[in-house]
């Protein structure tokens, strides 16, 4: 089986595993993705979920954001942990958003990278579920199972494994691929446990590399 036919066949069975896999940051504008990706670094979706509620209820809106200060914003979002980094990142995104992009998160991936603290992973993120286009999101879960199951080879850079499972995933499918890749790697192929290859759709065809 080659890898992109080991590709077509993970993405179908993942399907019927998780058809209703989504997005797990909670949130109805996109500008509000933006800042719950950013917080989500070394911190859990299900604490920024909880911390973003209070931070929305201040600062509403883009601009009252952008004009909010960088050591307030901080008070709020300490729980999520890098609080000062995080603080300036999002509050200077906002002012972009506000000042360059007329107060509307761009459709375009070049254009999202632009944005302070907007890595590759937040971009492909906003571009899949925002804006519906092909993205491909490697974040820790990505990394470790694809490189387990076989799909890339002994590739932990985001940006590389990004790259390779481009040549084999769909673009139609990459969003909804990755989204399920989370669930999977919550609920079985496990990092901090051994992963529970027994109950695992894909056990006769992962590789079971060790990552």
């Amino acid at each position: 089986m080659t890898k992109a036919e080991l590709a077509i066949e993970v993405i179908d069975r993942l399907k019927k595993e998780y058809p209703e896999s989504d997005c797990t940051l909670d949130y109805d504008e996109a500008w509000k993705l933006l800042v719950s990706v950013r917080l989500a670094a070394q911190c859990t979706d299900a604490r920024v979920n909880i911390v973003v509620k209070d931070l929305f209820e201040v600062y509403p809106d883009i601009n009252s954001l952008a004009e909010a200060s960088v050591s307030e914003v901080e008070k709020i979002i300490h729980p999520c942990g890098l609080g000062n980094s995080k603080a300036r990142d999002i509050c200077a995104c906002m002012r972009m958003l506000r000042d360059d992009f007329g107060g509307n998160v761009p459709d375009d991936f070049d254009a999202l990278l632009k944005l302070p603290g907007v890595g590759r992973k937040s971009a492909n993120l906003v571009m899949g579920d925002v804006f519906g286009k092909p993205a491909i999101v490697t974040d820790t879960h990505c990394i470790r199972l694809t490189n387990r199951i076989g799909l890339v080879d002994g590739i932990k850079e985001p940006a590389k494994v990004e790259k390779e499972l481009w040549k084999i995933i769909p673009p139609v499918e990459g969003n909804s691929f990755c989204h399920r890749l989370v669930e999977h790697g919550r609920a079985v192929c496990t990092a901090r446990t051994e992963p529970h290859c027994g109950k695992c759709c894909l056990n006769d065809i992962c590789k079971k590399h060790v990552v």
